[in-house]
Formats: structure tokens, C-alpha cells, sequence
């Protein structure tokens, strides 16, 4: 009886386990369809379910790039993706149960701007042809942090050419490896700023999550164009290293994603002190690991609000849309507190100098990184094969790169004063000083218009932007979906202080949540 009894039980064990494969192989040759607007917590939830695999959920990205970026609308966001990206799916897949809730990217596909290094088989080229080839030797800060938070780098983001520091006038979103990007709610405008390809992206459900990089606009200005969130945070809460530079004093990179939450949850995963960043070594600095608890939906009651018009009052839509926002911020508890001005408007005219001199060095630097197989030597080398270079110079002049290599070293005297000037005026005279005469917790400012027609020829038309204040100071700044206008989504502003990323999220998310302004791209004038 006991032989039967066990005979009996092997055999229900062996059925059940029969079953139960065959559960979970019908269930992984179920094509996979995820939502436009899926989120973090949805595919966290799948995982636990066991909804789907990492495996899955990567093949319906690089299915998805496949689909929208190299056919149909030829999106024209994503430059380079990742051959190992699979691979890198599989083994999480193996680890899921015991590092899934230590990791909270875990099985997350995200793209990064290519100008942001990575160990991968992808090269990291600024989007310039003579960069092709450069694949860079070592992981930088940023996407090392990614993998240890469980992210799957998918592939990296087209972008404007050398963070659109490289013309008197150029086109976002064109870079002469990549072309031009488009914006995926009307395919004949711009996706703006020089993280054209991450906005772009991200909106259209290539990655859910996108990393940006920001030195004046790169960040929010796509974010308003293509109808997400974007946290441009301060200067030195991110890792720097083993990003193509424009800025000492103004870069850095930040998360882009489809809901405050996700870029609130992307952007604690980011914040590691690194050594060879010295802005990250700041005496005062804040950095949390964890920025979910700023999270609350009543976070507007009881905030001071400035409300700052930038260069926005004589564009009626624009300013109905803000004048609405207000008002959505008082109903949901906030004071709005008018403000004429937060920065003297020669603080950019310094912050350019700043750029220019600081952008030679930057260069000159990262190209020693990369070794003797460098495709680029220095700023002197770079120019004159990009002016050999037909397909690099059809539109665009790359005056820029000659007029920054006639500067000359960083203990010039016109720079300390231009960057000492620049600070100045945006901070203890800018920022700081209207947040302290209002008592403010923030300000609130319009982030753009509606994307205009691209147009290679004439170039890009910001009539409207408000992002200088919090990128000359380095201060953070994020931008949140305000509305839209004839279908093009337009976005709001709020900085603040010095790393005060915890209070802008709590006044951002409450405020995306009492308003629910995102909605996905409808690609019009797609051929």
C-alpha cells in the first residue's frame, strides 16, 4: 500500500510539474503587447505574477524599435541597439526571484542619449560620423548605476549632434550619423533639445524609461515637446564622467519617462558620489536613494508658487494654458505668487562664454579617455575632418566648434569672470533671491510652445522657453505635461533651489495627478 501510495503521489508531482511548464511555455509564446503607457510598477507586477519574462518584455521593445523607429513612421530616436540586450534579459530572468525587490529597475528597458559611455558593443559618437567607431573602454557612473538597479540598457537615443553645441543654427534632433528625429505626435515637427531621441522615445513606448542630457533646455524642452516628464536634476547629484561634455558648470544627465513616479523612481537609482566628479563631492550636497516618498498626491497644499511668464506673454495659447495650470495649482491648495523676473537676462550672454571655453577642455579631455584608438584626437582634429565631411556640412555650419577652439585655457581671465558673473546673477541674484523675498517653494514657468515645423535649412524657433534660470545656476528643474494645443503637447517648468529634487517632485507629481495631462502620440503626417 505505502509502494502505491508513493507511485501515486511521484505521479501527481510529475503532472503538476507537466502542467505547470506547459502553463509557463504556452504563456511565453503569447506575443506580448504592452500598453503605451505601461509603467514600472505595471511590469514590476507582471514580474511577480509571472505575467511574462525579462526576455519578453526586451524582445517587445527591440520588436517595437523595429516597428516605429526603422519602419512606419521612421521615427528616427534610437541610433544604436544594444546586440546584447537579450542576453543581458536572460540572465535576469535567472535572478529574479532572489535580487527583484533589492533592484528597483529590475528587468526595465531604458535608453541612454549617445553621449552617455557604455561598456556595451555600442559605440557612445555625440550622433558625429567621424565618432562612428568610438566605443569607449569602461562603463560611466550612470549606466554602471543602471545595471546595478536591474535596468536593461536597450540601445542609445539619436540626439542633436554634440548636444546641439556645434552651429549658429541648427535643427534638434539632427545629428549627421543619425538624421533628423522626429516628434511622434505630428512627424513634420520638432522633437526639440539635444535629447531629441530620448523625448522621442520614451513617448512613443520604445523604452519606458529614457536618460537625457541636459546643459540649457536638452532635458525639459523635449520633455514639453513630446508629452512626458523630465527631471533636469542639480549639478552634481549625477555622475558626469563618461559623458561627451559641453559643461563643466552646467552639464548633466537626468531621467525621461512617461510619469513623475517612474522619473522620480529612475532618478534615486542615479545618485552615487563619485570620485572623479568633483560637483558631486559638494559639501552641501542632498541626495536621497530614494525619492518615492515625495510622492503625494495633496503635495500642492499649503506651496507658494511663483508664477514666472518668461518670454511666453505675447503667445495667447501658450499663456491660457499656464494662466490654466494656476489655477489648477490653487485648486488643489498651492498660492500662486506673480513674479516679473528671477534672472538678469546677461547671465546668458556669460553662460555662453562659459560653454565655449569649458566646451574645448571637455572635448580635449574626453578624447584622451578613449586611448590611442581615439577617431578624434582634440577640437583641432575634429574640425577639420567634420569640415571634410559633405553629409556634416549640407545644413549646418559648425562655426560653433571653431569659435569655442580659438579660446584658450581655463585660467583666463574673461572665463573666471564670465562664469563667476553667470553664477552670480542666476543664484544669490537670481533664483535664491527671488525664492527668498516670496518665500517661495517654487516657480512654476511655461517650458515651450508647441513643437514647430523642423526645417534644416532655417533651423529651430524657440519663441518660447524658460529653462536658463535653473541650467545657468545648476539648479533642478523639472518638467511635467501642462496640456496641448491643436494636439502638440506643451509643458510646465518648476524649479527651485539648490537639490531641492525632493520638493519639486512632491509639487510635480501632485500636480500631474490633479491634472492627468499625458496622452500618447498620434504620428499625423506619417507617410
Amino acid at each position: 500500500m505505502k509502494t502505491k501510495y508513493l507511485f501515486f503521489l511521484l505521479y501527481f508531482t510529475m503532472l503538476h510539474n507537466a502542467c505547470d511548464n506547459n502553463s509557463k511555455s504556452e504563456s511565453q509564446n503569447v506575443p506580448l503587447n504592452l500598453s503605451n503607457e505601461v509603467s514600472i510598477t505595471d511590469i514590476h507586477i507582471g514580474y511577480q505574477q509571472k505575467k511574462y519574462t525579462v526576455v519578453q518584455v526586451t524582445q517587445f521593445y527591440l520588436e517595437r524599435i523595429e516597428k516605429m523607429n526603422h519602419n512606419g513612421p521612421y521615427l528616427n530616436a534610437i541610433l544604436t541597439v544594444n546586440p546584447d540586450a537579450l542576453t543581458i534579459a536572460q540572465e535576469l530572468d535567472k535572478t529574479l526571484e532572489k535580487t527583484f525587490s533589492k533592484r528597483p529597475l529590475f528587468g526595465i528597458p531604458i535608453v541612454l542619449k549617445d553621449n552617455i559611455d557604455t561598456r556595451d558593443k555600442m559605440p557612445c559618437t555625440a550622433g558625429a560620423r567621424i565618432m562612428a567607431e568610438s566605443y569607449p573602454k569602461i562603463d560611466s557612473p550612470l549606466a554602471a548605476q543602471l545595471r546595478a538597479a536591474g535596468a536593461i540598457i536597450l540601445g542609445k537615443a539619436n540626439l542633436s549632434e554634440w548636444a546641439n553645441f556645434h552651429s549658429n543654427q541648427s535643427s534638434s534632433g539632427w545629428s549627421g550619423l543619425g538624421g533628423q528625429t522626429k516628434n511622434p505626435y505630428d512627424l513634420t515637427r520638432n522633437p526639440c533639445g539635444s535629447s531629441a531621441g530620448s523625448g522621442a522615445a520614451v513617448a512613443a513606448n520604445l523604452a519606458v524609461l529614457a536618460i537625457g542630457t541636459e546643459t540649457n533646455g536638452s532635458i525639459v524642452c523635449p520633455s514639453s515637446h513630446n508629452g512626458i516628464v523630465g527631471i533636469k536634476p542639480t549639478v552634481g547629484l549625477i555622475s558626469r564622467t563618461g559623458i561627451i561634455p559641453i559643461s563643466f558648470t552646467q552639464d548633466t544627465g537626468g531621467p525621461m519617462a512617461r510619469t513623475v513616479k517612474d522619473a522620480a523612481i529612475c532618478l534615486g537609482s542615479l545618485t552615487a558620489v563619485d570620485p572623479s566628479d568633483t560637483k558631486t563631492l559638494q559639501s552641501d550636497r542632498k541626495a536621497l536613494k530614494d525619492y518615492t516618498s515625495s510622492l503625494k498626491i495633496d503635495g500642492l497644499k499649503g506651496k507658494r508658487i511663483g508664477f514666472f511668464k518668461a518670454n511666453a506673454a505675447n503667445n495667447e495659447k501658450v499663456m491660457n494654458l499656464f494662466e490654466k495650470a494656476a489655477n489648477d495649482i490653487q485648486n488643489a491648495g498651492g498660492e500662486i505668487i506673480p513674479i516679473q523676473k528671477v534672472m538678469d537676462a546677461t547671465a546668458e550672454q556669460h553662460s555662453f562664454q562659459v560653454l565655449l571655453y569649458e566646451f574645448k577642455a571637455g572635448l580635449n579631455q574626453y578624447f584622451k579617455t578613449l586611448g590611442a584608438k581615439a577617431p578624434v584626437k582634440n577640437l583641432t582634429d575634429l574640425i577639420e575632418k567634420t569640415f571634410r565631411d559633405s553629409i556634416e556640412m549640407e545644413f549646418h555650419d559648425h562655426q560653433l566648434l571653431k569659435v569655442a577652439n580659438e579660446k584658450k585655457g581655463l585660467d583666463e581671465k574673461e572665463y573666471i569672470e564670465a562664469q563667476a558673473q553667470a553664477l552670480e546673477l542666476s543664484t544669490i541674484q537670481g533664483i535664491d533671491k527671488i525664492m527668498d523675498e516670496h518665500q517661495l517653494d517654487a516657480i512654476i514657468a511655461p517650458a515651450g510652445s508647441p513643437a514647430w515645423k523642423t526645417d534644416l535649412l532655417v533651423g529651430d524657433n524657440y519663441s518660447v522657453y524658460s529653462s536658463s534660470p535653473a541650467a545657468i545656476s545648476g539648479y533642478p528643474n523639472i518638467c511635467v505635461p501642462m496640456g496641448n494645443i491643436h494636439g502638440m503637447p506643451v509643458g510646465l517648468n518648476i524649479f527651485g533651489r539648490k537639490w531641492s529634487e525632493a520638493a519639486l517632485i512632491e509639487i510635480a507629481y501632485a500636480y500631474e495627478q490633479n491634472t492627468k495631462h499625458r496622452f500618447a502620440p498620434s504620428y499625423l503626417n506619417t507617410k
